[in-house]
């Protein structure tokens, strides 16, 4: 589920559940099974990275739709807690966006100190990002569009969340949604750039300034607790949401 790298003291983590690293329980796991395994081996930066088409696809839907609320609920538990431990990692993490990035995958991005997303070959049909979730029937929580709101500014971020945009790899730049954009196969290589340059730094300096300055989305994420994912959850069998997943559904099958 996550293949396991190493550019130096820099650990790639890499997204590998084909066809588009949709999110589900053991994905998850594995992500922050990987993440623990690379600080207790030493590591000093994290690059989580996808394939070259797709980051992740976000939420994996099909899964979810087959899960009663009891299994639904500790798998999206499973996701928060990973959005917290990007958000909370002690040591700094850069997002390769190496293609497409809706929802829960941008939210991951969104948690990480850095990222990268690559121009499509192809600019015809360029890579988009964005938190799409209005546009399959669920409302984004607060802790996710105070994600949004940080790097882009509050008018801009209620446009983007309510419309569910989805908006192309340039655009995410000029918005600050992603830091740099470059060519699909200099993504990680970039990514590893950036972490070099700032652990130069004298390390407990930058870190404990890192911390300060990243205190806000850890609150943000931890604000969201058992009573908000039950709200979250609620929605779930309203008429609305669900006439937006069996589209959903309906599209993923062809």
């Amino acid at each position: 589920m996550i293949e396991h790298s190493r550019h130096g003291d820099i650990h790639e983590l890499r997204f590998a559940r084909l066809p588009v690293n949709a999110l589900h329980d053991e994905l998850l796991d594995a992500l922050l099974t990987a993440h623990a395994r690379a600080i207790a081996e030493g590591a000093r930066g994290i690059v989580l990275s996808g394939n070259e088409k797709v980051f992740s696809g976000g939420m994996d839907v099909p899964y979810l739709m087959s899960l009663d609320r009891p299994a639904m609920k500790a798998c999206w538990s499973r996701f928060f807690a990973a959005a917290r431990t990007l958000a909370g990692s002690p040591i700094p993490v850069a997002a390769a966006i190496t293609g497409h990035n809706p929802a829960g995958g941008c939210v991951l991005a969104l948690c990480c100190d850095y990222r990268v997303m690559a121009r499509s070959a192809d600019p015809a049909k360029p890579f988009r990002i964005g938190l799409n979730e209005t546009q399959v029937g669920l409302a984004v929580p607060e802790a996710i569009q105070y994600l949004m709101r940080r790097v882009v500014g509050a008018q801009r971020a209620e446009r983007l969340i309510v419309a569910g945009a989805m908006v192309d790899s340039e655009r995410a730049h000029a918005l600050g949604i992603v830091d740099e954009l470059t060519e699909s196969g200099e993504v990680v290589a970039r990514c590893v750039v950036w972490l070099q340059s700032i652990l130069i730094l004298p390390s407990a300096p930058m870190l404990a300034t890192r911390e300060i300055a990243r205190a806000d989305v850890v609150a943000a994420l931890a604000a969201f607790g058992d009573r908000e994912l039950d709200g979250f959850l609620d929605q779930w069998d309203t008429p609305d949401t669900q006439a937006a997943l069996q589209m959903v559904m309906a599209r993923l099958k062809k």
